[in-house]
């Protein structure tokens, strides 16, 4: 079962640097669909698991970028982390709208606030819209995939958690 978890915590990572190969075409170029798989993950790892392959997957699209943010990025994936952790946590204990508006919100509009200190106000509502829209298109995505994905699976593979 462990090994279980650790393959698809990786593929999810995988996926989630995968995904942020697929930019999302607005105001800053780090935004892209890097956070769908990681929501998707929610349906078949525990919290924890799920944001582990959020954070991986986050530094390694990071990576491949350039670091345009530099060692922030590491407190990115940290936030990343968090964020799909308890969104993961939400899935479990189907709070099936709680989730979504907790990713939104967490995501789109509070993850950016520390960087309003760290690098600059310009900076934090220059990339707000950005963030806010990405999150936006990210949650849809995953929305609409995740209930057939999550019977596939559960008919597949059985109960992983």
């Amino acid at each position: 079962m462990q090994l279980k978890r650790l393959t698809l915590t990786a593929m999810f990572a995988a996926l989630c640097a995968v995904g942020g190969l697929l930019k999302i075409p607005i105001a800053i170029g780090s935004t892209a669909l890097d956070s769908t798989p990681a929501l998707l993950s929610a349906a078949f790892l525990p919290p924890f698991y799920a944001g582990l392959a959020s954070g991986i997957g986050h530094t390694a699209s990071a990576m491949y970028a350039g670091f345009p943010l530099g060692p922030f990025h590491l407190f990115i994936a940290l936030e990343m982390l968090c964020i799909v952790a308890v969104f993961a946590w939400l899935h479990k204990a189907q709070k099936n709208t709680l989730k979504w508006v907790f990713f939104i919100v967490a995501n789109g509009l509070l993850a950016p606030i520390p960087f309003y200190f760290l690098v600059s106000p310009a900076f934090f509502f220059g990339a707000v819209p950005s963030i806010f829209v990405a999150t936006l298109v990210n949650a849809v995505l995953a929305a609409v995939a995740m209930p057939a994905l999550q019977a596939v699976a559960n008919r597949e593979w059985g109960e992983l958690r």
